[in-house]
């Protein structure tokens, strides 16, 4: 599948290929960091609201040097090319950026950490708000709603986000099927959430991996969209590190339910 990529008439800022990846890639580094500072403050002052000025900033760390507009809305229309999805009219980002937002406050004690992140990560594509930078942002912003709702800075260094960036395939279907549910007149972020929680995994058998000293076969867990008979396998080929992962996640319900 091709790669999805924002057409805006904006300024280049970065010609040199090698000096944009560059940039690129140490402006991941100072986004991730700021995202993760910020979900911790958010902990410590028992305050997980997300706003406007949040999503800007996340941007802007991303876009800083790259976008002349970062940390603010697209003025005018924006395509993506290799989509067949029109996002909104400039005009009326603010609007629906204010909505995913009360979507996710409101809903925030009643759905859970997966489809909060899954809904966010598809509803800021759905609205791609920026003139570049929509799909790094919104996949950070899915992380922090992710961390903020389980009340912890999730461990593991091959984060969720990333592991989108090294396969970008599976996420760009799961945008693709979500947005034809919409159109349909539903939400249905079901195959995001089933992508999320396959790369959730992923990240913490990374931590059991680096504790005890081994390695989980890379084509067990690799592919985000694991069929059933594949999980079958690696509970049969590693039981103690699903069951390690099977207790994480208990132990984070539990802490979740008990605050």
């Amino acid at each position: 599948m091709a790669d999805r990529k924002s057409e805006a008439e904006v300024p280049i800022l970065i010609e040199d290929p090698h000096d944009l990846a560059q940039r690129e890639a140490e402006n991941a580094v100072l986004q991730y960091d700021w995202a993760m500072e910020e979900v911790a403050r958010w902990l410590k002052d028992d305050n997980s609201k997300f706003r406007v000025s949040m999503l800007l900033t996340l941007h802007r760390k991303a876009m800083d040097g790259i976008d002349p507009y970062a940390g603010n809305f697209r003025p005018a229309g924006v395509a993506i090319k290799g989509s067949k999805h029109e996002p909104v009219s400039g005009e009326d980002v603010a609007r629906y950026v204010e909505e995913m937002l009360d979507y996710i406050s409101v809903n925030w004690q009643k759905s859970t950490a997966v489809h909060l992140s899954s809904y966010a990560m598809w509803r800021l594509n759905w609205i791609h708000p920026f003139s570049d930078g929509n799909g790094r942002t919104s996949r950070m912003l899915s992380y922090m709603v992710l961390c903020a709702r389980l009340e912890q800075v999730l461990p593991g260094t091959r984060t969720i986000p990333e592991q989108i960036s090294e396969n970008k395939d599976p996420y760009y279907r799961a945008l693709e099927k979500a947005d034809h549910a919409f159109k349909s007149g539903s939400v249905d972020v079901s195959e995001m959430e089933r992508l999320m929680e396959n790369y959730l995994a992923n990240q913490l058998v990374e931590i059991h991996e680096k504790a005890v000293g081994s390695e989980v076969r890379k084509d067990a867990l690799h592919e985000p969209a694991m069929q059933k008979k594949g999980m079958v396998a690696l509970i049969e080929a590693h039981p103690v590190i699903v069951t390690s992962i099977v207790a994480i996640v208990i132990a984070i319900v539990t802490i979740f339910l008990s605050a």
